[in-house]
């Protein structure tokens, strides 16, 4: 009975994987808001990479945050540190909700030390104040890996949310340190000016993405109660 159950598990996760790749993809072309001081928009994607890590776990989160995210990439519609972003936060979200708490915090921790001190341009040499968002986000993380909430209410779901979708942003921001550091943008001011630009901007942005992340998740567990497709379903 096992290796009949185990097949029909991971086909079921396959295919739902392939549906959830497409919403994903369409997501990318449906614009919330526009990122302040660029031309680029929030995508509804943002909002549903951390719900479908919640919902269905890490392994059909990061499969189809990844394929969905890979096609609004070829599309022109997703730039690299979205396509990022979208894939850790639906990850890290997906081993929250597995209890796999000691792996999510190594993983949120090594994403910011390495945005953080990525030489020269990371913000511990240039603007440090700018990652006070993210150290919160770090205790919320430490706070709800230690606690016994229920998984399923309205404060675990927002703290899932907000945690997952600032590893995005982390990662998001190392992809494009990367990127961008030192042939696109070599001028080391211009990167402490873009630091000091955000402090303020991106946790607005992150606690937007992590409100509607929340209402999706929630309406959509209700949704899918009972019918085994979701985690506890």
């Amino acid at each position: 009975m096992t290796s009949v159950k185990k097949p029909f598990k991971n086909s079921k996760h396959v295919a739902l994987s392939v549906c959830l790749s497409g919403l994903y993809a369409i997501s990318c072309f449906i614009p919330l808001f526009q990122i302040l001081g660029s031309r680029n928009f929030i995508t509804l994607a943002a909002m549903l990479a951390p719900t479908y890590g919640m919902l269905f776990g890490p392994f059909v989160g990061i499969l189809s945050a990844l394929v969905g995210g890979y096609i609004g990439f070829l599309m022109g519609v997703l730039s690299p540190m979205s396509l990022a972003s979208g894939i850790v936060a639906s990850f890290s979200a997906g081993l929250l909700r597995l209890k796999k708490r000691v792996l999510c915090i190594s993983l949120y921790l090594f994403l910011l030390c390495v945005f953080t001190f990525y030489p020269p341009v990371g913000p511990f040499w240039l603007f440090p104040p700018f990652i006070w968002f993210q150290i919160i986000g770090l205790l919320i993380l430490v706070w709800h890996a230690s606690g016994k909430s229920n998984p399923t209410d309205f404060i675990s779901f927002l703290a899932i949310s907000l945690v997952s979708t600032l590893a995005g942003q982390i990662a998001g921001s190392v992809t494009f340190e990367v990127t961008y550091w030192p042939i696109l943008i070599p001028d080391l001011n211009a990167w402490r000016g873009t630091w000091q630009a955000l402090t303020f901007i991106y946790p607005i942005e992150r606690t937007i993405i992590a409100i509607g992340s929340t209402i999706i998740g929630i309406a959509i567990h209700k949704a899918l109660k009972g019918t085994s497709l979701t985690l506890d379903g």
